[in-house]
Formats: structure tokens, C-alpha cells, sequence
């Protein structure tokens, strides 16, 4: 009988699992009075720092873009730059390359020329001292000539003018058979 007394008096009393009808409606009145006063103070504050939020983080994003652009820009200006350095260089070596070509051709020119004078210059002294030569040996030959003459003939050959004219005539010859030969 105990156990049907327990089981009778289980039947008669509330089931825990299943609220009481007015718990339910005070449930139902309090949430919706907490969903009134989400939508009313809490929902629109949300939605304002949401969308200050965006807006920032489409400023920052546009920001970033504009960052990007100057940025993208003034690589360009840095390489039209960069590329204008390079040719205003090459430029620059081109007008040394040519610039030096030009002194080594002034240097060459210069170098022929005083190479030429000094040929001249050498050229002129050695005619001079071949006249020098021509006449000393002139001298000397015509003095052995006259004395020579002057033992195969027997006379004296001592008359200036004589003796010149008959060494200028034996030196003459000796140039015609010399330039024959």
C-alpha cells in the first residue's frame, strides 16, 4: 500500500517540468517589457556604434586607398625621375666619351705637329751641317788639289782667284760624275 499512496499523492501534485500558467504570463509580460526597452535605449545605441564603426572603417579603407594612390603616384615620380637621372648620365658619359676623343685628337694633332717641327728642325740642322761639312770638305780638298796641281804642274797655283775658280770647276765635275753615278 505504500507505494500506491505514493504514487496517488505523486498524481495530485504539480509536475516541476511544466510552469504554472501565471509564471508564464509574468515570463511572457517581463520579456517583452525587456525587448521593448532593448529596442527602445540598447538596439539603437548598437546601431549607432555599428554604424560610426563602418564609417570609420570605410574612412580608414578610403584613407588607405588615397595612401595607396599617392603612394603609387609618387613611385612614378620616382622612377620618371630615376629614368631621367639614368639618361642625363648616359648623356653625360656620352659628352665625356666624346669630349675626351676630341683632346685625344688635339693631343694626337699636337703631338704630329711638334713631331713635324722637330723632324723640320732636325732636317734643317742636318743641312746645315752637311753645308758645313760640304764647304769644310771644299776647303780641304781644294787645298790638296791646288797643292797637288801645283807639284804635277810645277807652278804655283798661289793666286786667290785662280785657285778658286780651278777648285770650283774640279768640284763641279766631281758633283756631275757623282750625280751620273
Amino acid at each position: 500500500m505504500m507505494n500506491t499512496a505514493i504514487v496517488l499523492a505523486a498524481e495530485d501534485a504539480p509536475n516541476p517540468i511544466i510552469p504554472h500558467p501565471s509564471e508564464i504570463i509574468l515570463g511572457l509580460i517581463a520579456f517583452l517589457l525587456l525587448l521593448w526597452v532593448l529596442q527602445k535605449y540598447a538596439f539603437p545605441r548598437f546601431e549607432a556604434l555599428y554604424k560610426e564603426r563602418s564609417e570609420k572603417i570605410e574612412g580608414g579603407i578610403q584613407k588607405a586607398e588615397e595612401a595607396q594612390a599617392k603612394a603609387q603616384e609618387a613611385l612614378e615620380t620616382y622612377q620618371a625621375q630615376l629614368a631621367e637621372a639614368r639618361a642625363e648620365s648616359a648623356r653625360i658619359r656620352d659628352d665625356a666619351r666624346l669630349e675626351a676623343e676630341r683632346i685625344k685628337a688635339e693631343l694626337r694633332t699636337q703631338a704630329q705637329e711638334e713631331a713635324a717641327r722637330i723632324v723640320a728642325q732636325g732636317r734643317a740642322q742636318l743641312e746645315a751641317q752637311r753645308a758645313q761639312i760640304v764647304a769644310e770638305l771644299r776647303a780641304d780638298l781644294g787645298r790638296t788639289a791646288v797643292e797637288l796641281a801645283s807639284r804635277v804642274v810645277g807652278e804655283s797655283l798661289e793666286d786667290e782667284a785662280r785657285r778658286r775658280g780651278t777648285v770650283d770647276r774640279f768640284l763641279d765635275d766631281l758633283d756631275s760624275v757623282s750625280a751620273r753615278n
